[in-house]
């Protein structure tokens, strides 16, 4: 028996994995700093230890799975290759783990984290199912058919991974830290095309998509009627959106989900084509309606008049869709875009975009460039991005007051930083303004 010691274990894929361990019967510990970070919580109500870093946490009898974001000269890595302890990163241990069971990878630039949550919900409603949720939600089920997984691309980790499925939905230009270009991000997704061993579920109104080339059949998704299957009259109410969905030109059934934008039809229909690929029944996959979201993709709370929405977005299709999500939720309220750019090189290249995203916002507040753990400084500032938005404003941390202002207002707090801090101290002021009064 061995324990399992996770280096960097509040990392939103690391909690996940670890969670998966401790569900499956095997013995979990961590290490981070102490910085707090939303993953953590689960963690302590499963009871698995996190430890501050520290060479002494490296002891005979452990496996040692480090996070990406370490590098090998971070001491617990150097002490597990002193003791020649077994040893893996992250990608590399999940690879092996997922060949026990029917894999599913879920990837793409945008929507893999809100499309594996939508796929595990409805396979673990249905069936005994272990997932992996890069919102850091993990679960390990001993008896599982299917293991659910979202599969990044940044540094082409998702090569690890020869899944029995992918569901693929978009190719874009993103993690310019690394990629060079779109061609780049193509050549990734080709090659982990060709290591998918039963079936590609593909969204067809991508263009890049399209010219996926693969050993095994692609299934196409998507709005126009050259998919395989396709989503027409789409109706968005008070209870979420509603659509009909053709397989292959001929009407299957209607389906509802409780989220708006296209951009979650278009998540919906990967997981409806994989379901009815794996001969699922429509009483079955109708388990979408319940879906609750997962943590970070437009996670709501209403504050006073306004409704607050926590979101991960942080590249410009992804504000598009979050705002896009807010206008079809919440007509005819004012809607303001706080957003906290997430490292220097996206920001950059991206700089433009950004502005123009933005923009479809009706109020915009800055907030300073988050650098990430693997990019900690750069020549850009935030006021870069505000000279292409004229009317936004800078937003620093300890003047969250002056959100107070948009009455009746939905407020979305966008960044992969820790956007977060912004929010709770919006919701501290407005505790104290309530005690002084």
């Amino acid at each position: 028996m061995t324990t399992y010691h996770f280096v960097g274990i509040k990392g939103t894929g690391m909690s996940a994995l670890a969670q998966i361990l401790h569900d499956s019967g095997e013995t979990v510990q961590g290490s981070d700093i102490d910085k707090h970070f939303f993953t953590e919580e689960v963690l302590t109500e499963k009871n698995i230890p996190v430890l501050p870093f520290s060479a002494d946490n490296i002891e005979e009898g452990l496996t040692v799975i480090a996070g990406n974001a370490f590098k090998d000269d971070h001491a617990e890595i150097v002490k597990a290759k002193e003791l020649g302890l077994p040893y893996y990163r992250y990608h590399e241990f999940l690879g092996e783990w997922l060949k026990q069971y029917t894999s599913i990878a879920v990837t793409g630039a945008h929507g893999k984290t809100s499309t594996t949550g939508l796929l595990s919900h409805v396979l673990n409603e249905n069936y005994p199912t272990s997932y992996l949720i890069g919102d850091g939600t993990g679960k390990g089920n001993e008896n599982s058919q299917y293991f659910v997984f979202e599969a990044c691309e940044y540094r082409r980790h998702f090569l690890e991974y020869y899944p029995d499925y992918a569901i693929m939905t978009n190719i874009d230009f993103d993690h310019p830290d690394y990629f060079t270009s779109i061609e780049d991000v193509f050549q990734a997704f080709q090659q982990m095309a060709k290591q998918v061993k039963k079936g590609i579920i593909a969204c067809g109104d991508d263009e890049h998509l399209q010219h996926i080339q693969a050993n095994v059949p692609v299934l196409y998704y998507g709005l126009s009627d050259t998919n395989d299957f396709q989503a027409q009259n789409i109706h968005e109410d008070e209870n979420g959106t509603t659509f009909d969905v053709f397989v292959r030109n001929t009407f299957y059934s209607t389906f509802t989900i409780p989220q708006y934008g296209t951009h979650t039809v278009l998540n919906a229909l990967s997981v409806i084509a994989i379901c009815h690929y794996e001969e699922m029944t429509e009483s079955e996959i109708s388990k979408l309606s319940t879906f609750g979201g997962v943590k970070r993709r437009f996670t709501e709370k209403k504050w006073r008049d306004q409704i607050l929405v926590d979101d991960y977005a942080h590249h410009p299709i992804e504000i598009t869709a979050t705002i896009d999500s807010a206008r079809k939720k919440y007509p005819g309220r004012e809607v303001v875009a706080i957003f906290q750019p997430h490292t220097f090189t996206r920001t950059k290249t991206f700089l433009k975009e950004f502005a123009q995203s933005l923009e479809l916002a009706d109020s915009v507040y800055l907030c300073d460039i988050f650098g990430s753990a693997r990019e900690n400084s750069g020549k850009l500032t935030i006021e870069n991005l505000q000279e292409l938005i004229p009317e936004a404003t800078i937003l620093d941390v300890t003047e969250t007051e002056h959100l107070s202002e948009h009455k009746n207002s939905v407020l979305l707090f966008m960044g992969a930083g820790d956007i977060q801090k912004f929010q709770h101290a919006y919701e501290d002021i407005s505790k104290d303004e309530e005690r002084v009064k």
